[in-house]
């Protein structure tokens, strides 16, 4: 498969060496978040900022970074660490102050209709948001909408079929479906998991999301990849009924016309 110009700074870090990194901090979601969101953070920049590049030839210095869904403070730290103006958008408020603090920027909306004005980002950006809102592509909308003319609007999810699908809900349950997962950890946990299928958790496609990418006026789709897998498996996103099941994590990059 052959990379297209806009991902290949990024390309040459998607090594099978990051792909364990990562899975390995996952298991410290729930028990660690501070392990967990800060490797991840750092990975976004990373991404962000080798896309960015690709795309403008600049770095992230001096740039906005609007991040719709962003939470807490971890993300604020790794982008601010590349010079990068950060703003985050959470509509929940006990998300933006797990951490502990909220950075000074932060922004209380909602993604589906973001209270920014139109093309005034130079970078829009969201990290595993789309499956847990129910009008994906709204947001998806918004985030070209805010962005400036020329800038890099990037959407990255987890897709429903693949291992992580159900979330913190288990890596086969959701299979048998979503309501069955949820109703099945709190039987095994004694609470609600942390995302309910049918309110904070959606069924989203890889093919959804590259559907509305290839339509939209908004912007230009100029690479779909598999987020966390090495380069030599990015070909899965152009095979379907396969992409479902082993991408796990879809990213979209658009230039913003």
């Amino acid at each position: 498969m052959t990379v297209p110009p806009v991902a290949r700074p990024f390309a040459r870090r998607a090594t099978l060496k990051r792909s364990f990194a990562l899975l390995g901090d996952f298991r410290y979601e729930q028990s660690a978040p501070e392990i967990f969101y800060g490797a991840l953070a750092r990975d976004s920049v990373e991404l962000v900022g080798d896309l960015y590049a690709g795309l403008t030839g600049a770095t992230l210095d001096g740039t906005t970074v609007l991040d719709v869904g962003g939470g807490p403070g971890y993300f604020a730290d790794a982008f601010g660490a590349a010079g990068a103006r950060y703003v985050p958008v959470e509509p929940d408020p006990t998300e933006m102050h797990a951490a502990g603090r909220a950075p000074g920027d932060s922004i209380r909306g909602s993604g589906m209709e973001l209270p920014i004005r139109t093309s005034s980002v130079d970078v829009c950006f969201s990290s595993n948001v789309a499956e847990h809102v129910p009008r994906p592509w709204d947001m998806g909308e918004e985030m070209l909408r805010v962005t400036k003319p020329g800038g890099l609007t990037v959407v990255s999810y987890t897709v429903w079929l693949g291992p992580f699908g159900g979330h913190e809900t288990g890596l086969w349950q959701h299979y048998v479906g979503g309501e069955y997962a949820a109703r099945r950890y709190r039987r095994v946990h004694g609470h609600e998991p942390k995302n309910r299928f049918g309110r904070s958790l959606f069924p989203v496609g890889a093919a959804d999301g590259l559907r509305w990418a290839r339509s939209t006026a908004s912007g230009e789709l100029v690479a779909a990849f598999p987020r966390y897998h090495p380069r030599w498996a990015w070909w899965m996103v152009r095979v379907p009924v396969l992409r479902e099941f082993l991408v796990s994590n879809l990213v979209l990059v658009f230039r913003k016309v």
